[in-house]
């Protein structure tokens, strides 16, 4: 592949816009950014995905927001078909993904119908019935799929993302302890909960840490101007008040669910302000 001067403007610029995406998780960034820019120079064995990774750790600390972020910036929006394994516990499960006859090509082959690239995200992997687990040894090895109406799916050009809170709870009560011991804990856990030849396959298993309220402070302030924004742009204009601020950090706060229910309340009390100024 031909390093462009647009190409690799991108990929150094690629690190620096997942940090400021994402929060709180500085140690997560210089590891993923290397798979992907090693992907997207060719480098990858051209016999396997593009990349892999297994990000684990608590609820709302940020997994699924860096996919979407590297996603959009490397693919553009759209790009990422995301599938809840939680959704696939039983034997038959692998007929939803792959086609449960001869005349069907699953979810899978649904969603990379006509796309030769893209992220395949898998969320909460641990939970998927131990066939469909199978299949990534498939995926991840050889970097395609067979389908239930026999066609072989090329997924050489997609980048895996799985997702885990395996040890999760266990790392929620380390508090105290540094962050090293934490990754310890949760990888032997993860490699208790998994196939070992599964997780020997994925290039990048990354241990997300706990957000801290003044990560989530920052995560918020972030929030709230980007919904401002997002208002200001259908033609409302809010002033938003250090009081304001602080009663948004208070109530979006969560110590086990991290960042996610920030949004709702930014949004929701955001919203609200717009609302009751039309209605008087």
């Amino acid at each position: 592949m031909i390093c462009t001067s647009l190409l690799k403007e991108k990929l150094q610029n690629l690190a620096p816009h997942l940090r400021l995406a994402i929060k709180g998780q500085d140690h997560v960034i210089e590891r993923v950014s290397s798979v992907l820019i090693r992907g997207e120079l060719g480098l990858s064995n051209p016999g396997r995905p593009r990349g892999s990774f297994l990000f684990v750790g608590p609820t709302g600390v940020g997994k699924t927001e860096i996919t979407l972020s590297f996603s959009d910036y490397l693919f553009g929006p759209g790009h990422v078909h995301r599938f809840d394994m939680s959704e696939f516990q039983n034997q038959s499960s692998v007929g939803l993904l792959l086609g449960a006859n001869s005349a069907e090509c699953g979810l899978l082959g649904k969603a990379t119908n006509n796309n030769k690239h893209g992220v395949l995200l898998f969320d909460e992997m641990e939970k998927a019935h131990p066939l469909v687990l199978d299949l990534f040894l498939q995926i991840l090895d050889a970097g395609r799929i067979t389908l239930a109406n026999g066609e072989t799916k090329d997924l050489s050009g997609y980048y895996i993302v799985l997702t885990s809170n395996v040890g999760a709870s266990e790392a929620m009560r380390m508090e105290h302890s540094g962050f090293a011991a934490i990754e310890r804990t949760v990888l032997k856990r993860l490699d208790q909960a998994l196939r070992p030849e599964l997780v020997a396959r994925i290039n990048e298993k990354i241990v997300f840490t706990r957000l801290t309220f003044a990560v989530q402070r920052e995560i918020c302030e972030a929030m709230i101007e980007k919904e401002r924004l997002r208002l200001q742009k259908l033609g409302y204009d809010l002033v938003i008040t250090p009081s304001l601020v602080e009663e948004l950090i208070r109530e979006g706060f969560h110590r086990t669910l991290g960042a996610r229910p920030m949004r709702n309340i930014v949004e929701r009390k955001l919203q609200n302000m717009v609302m009751q100024r039309l209605l008087n």
